[in-house]
């Protein structure tokens, strides 16, 4: 009889994977997340809108002549609406396995739970860099412009980009925590309803700065030292908040014992906190300081330039920019009569710079014969608001003397400021407060408004549609008698061979 023996199979080794190997996996898992995302509809329509509406805005944006200071912060607004999508793309992306009953597949591949959160925040951060490379192009390209002046900074490039990557992580942690599929919309209604109705409530005080961007309500452009904005600080509070958000999501997804993803959590919590405590501080005092040198006596700051009878003086940063207000001088200068053209002017940078960004004020004209203020922006209606303030000055003698102006000079001022223009009747009804041309009205300029009464837009449309160097020979051969304090609006209408003027001619 012959005994059969049979020998167990041996138990099979165990298989350990290399982390390496799942690192590999979880980057092939974000590179195909990343697709699916960026492919998403809703993101790829936030994207179309976000760069069509920059690409509009960007080519007429600050009138050709930006101030690098102030386009900065022109870019954060887009990237928001992109944020948004991305958030519910990168939400609904986490959920996609429960909504097609897969998790129980997912649970034997390779790429642990955690790693597949991690995948998903991968594809977040990828689309915050296609918005950083979307702000870099329109900042550069308002950087290349001829009319480009300032500097802008880094910190609130970044605003942007960050805002994209706080929003994504936001989307994926809150799938983690909610699986419900309407909790993203929800969601978005929710912080759509706070940066809309809170924002009002918060005001000037350090709650602001807790929403992702912050903006500024007033025209006001400072020199780039004196801006006073926690622009780093901020921008350290949103790398902090979205590291926070992205790190608690790794750990809700079964990545509570990783050491690397406790640090991560604490490192982010701790760089959030001190980005809320530099950003919630007053302007340093040294800002403030320098602020009030900048409005009350800006010449010891300034760089002047001379050019023929005409010193320019400006802040460094704004020095490029004497030959555009040199060219518009020369014009209004071309069509002056007697010593108007080689009457010496100093054109002066000017700035109220005491109340920051939030408020915008009225410069107070200067009293001193000859000089001019400019402000700190350019191009579109602060041309004509500018030409207006060098022929009154070259009328009356002074702003101050200007501001009461309210005789017959009020054609003369006009025709010089509007005439050399390529469209003056344009240009006229972008300087009155009204937008109209004919009737009276207030017209602006670089301090004080100055006021044009019936009689006196009647006559400046008549010498307007005059043929220019006709009526140019006509205001230098009356020169005298057209600068004369006190000239009545009629004896200007005979003076340049012009009938009476039937509107009324009284000041209001």
């Amino acid at each position: 009889m012959t005994t059969a023996t049979t020998t167990a199979p041996a138990a099979p080794a165990p298989v350990t994977s290399p982390p390496a190997a799942s690192w590999a996996a979880v980057a092939a898992l974000a590179r195909f997340e990343t697709r699916r995302l960026l492919t998403r509809v809703p993101v790829l329509v936030a994207l179309a809108v976000y760069v069509a509406w920059t690409v509009w805005r960007t080519r007429v944006s600050f009138d050709g002549f930006p101030e690098l200071q102030d386009a900065d912060r022109a870019t954060q607004g887009g990237p928001l609406l992109v944020g948004l999508a991305v958030l519910l793309s990168a939400n609904q992306a986490v959920l996609r396995s429960r909504r097609h009953d897969t998790d129980r597949h997912l649970s034997v591949l390779v790429v642990p739970r955690w790693g597949r959160t991690v995948a998903h925040l991968l594809s977040v951060g990828a689309a915050a860099l296609l918005v950083a490379v979307c702000v870099g192009g329109q900042f550069t390209w308002e950087a290349l412009k001829p009319g480009a002046v300032g500097h802008g900074s880094p910190a609130e490039l970044l605003v942007g980009p960050l805002s994209v990557l706080l929003l994504g992580g936001f989307g994926v942690l809150l799938a983690r925590l909610v699986t419900a599929p309407f909790a993203a919309p929800l969601l978005i209604a929710v912080l759509l309803f706070l940066a809309t109705f809170l924002t009002g409530f918060t005001g000037d005080g350090w709650a602001r700065w807790l929403m992702p961007s912050v903006g500024t309500y007033s025209s006001v452009t400072l020199p780039s030292d004196l801006i006073g904005r926690p622009a780093a600080w901020h921008a350290l509070y949103l790398g902090g908040f979205a590291l926070t958000l992205m790190a608690a999501a790794v750990l809700l997804s079964g990545g509570a014992r990783l050491r690397a993803a406790q640090a991560t959590v604490a490192a982010a919590v701790a760089l959030t906190l001190v980005g809320v405590a530099g950003q919630s501080r007053d302007v340093p005092e040294d800002i403030t300081e320098a602020r009030v040198r900048a409005s009350v006596t800006p010449e010891q700051l300034h760089t002047c330039v001379e050019r023929d009878a005409t010193t320019y003086c400006a802040f460094p940063e704004w020095v490029p920019r004497t030959d555009d207000w040199a060219r518009a001088v020369d014009d209004v200068r071309a069509l002056a009569g007697g010593d108007a053209q080689d009457r010496p002017l100093a054109v002066r940078q000017r700035v109220e710079a005491r109340y920051g960004l939030d408020t915008d004020t009225i410069l107070a004209p200067l009293t001193r014969p000859g000089e001019v203020t400019v402000g700190t922006t350019w191009g579109g209606n602060r041309v004509p608001e500018f030409t207006i303030a060098v022929a009154g000055v070259l009328v009356t003698g002074s702003e101050a003397s200007m501001g009461e102006l309210c005789d017959g000079r009020m054609v003369t001022v006009m025709w010089l400021a509007l005439a050399a223009r390529p469209d003056p009747v344009a240009d006229l009804r972008r300087v009155r407060i009204d937008d109209s041309d004919t009737g009276s009205a207030i017209v602006v300029q670089q301090t004080e408004p100055l006021r044009m009464t019936s009689a006196h837009t009647e006559l400046l449309r008549e010498l307007l549609e005059m043929p220019r160097e006709k009526a140019a020979a006509k205001v230098k051969a009356g020169w005298a008698e057209l600068t004369a304090p006190k000239v009545t609006t009629d004896r200007v209408a005979r003076v340049l061979g012009l009938e009476k003027p039937e509107g009324e001619n009284e000041c209001r």
